[in-house]
């Protein structure tokens, strides 16, 4: 809020706090929650969404050894944790770690 008051007064910014950018593993994930969000929001079932994302083995395996994958997991944690940043946990993203 600081650096946003200062730059509202004409002054510069200031300096990023500390934390600050994200890290390029946060922002993949990040991004592959916000397409994970997209393609469930449109319909697509998990097994659709992790195909899109690049598991395109998902694709091939059986009902069963689908409901154990690993790629299954990675896409519903990634659906999961996508919901709880649209209802408010983006917020976190603000707090200086």
């Amino acid at each position: 809020m600081l650096r946003f008051h200062r730059r509202l007064l004409g002054r510069a910014a200031g300096p990023l706090p500390r934390g600050w950018p994200l890290t390029a593993y946060r922002l993949a994930r990040l991004d592959l929650m916000l397409r994970a969000l997209d393609l469930r929001d449109a319909g697509a079932t998990y097994r659709e969404i992790a195909v899109a994302l690049g598991r395109d083995e998902a694709a091939r395996l059986s009902a069963s050894d689908w409901k154990m994958s690993a790629a299954r997991s990675f896409v519903v944690r990634l659906v999961r944790d996508g919901m709880a940043m649209m209802n408010g946990d983006y917020r976190k993203l603000l707090r200086i770690r």
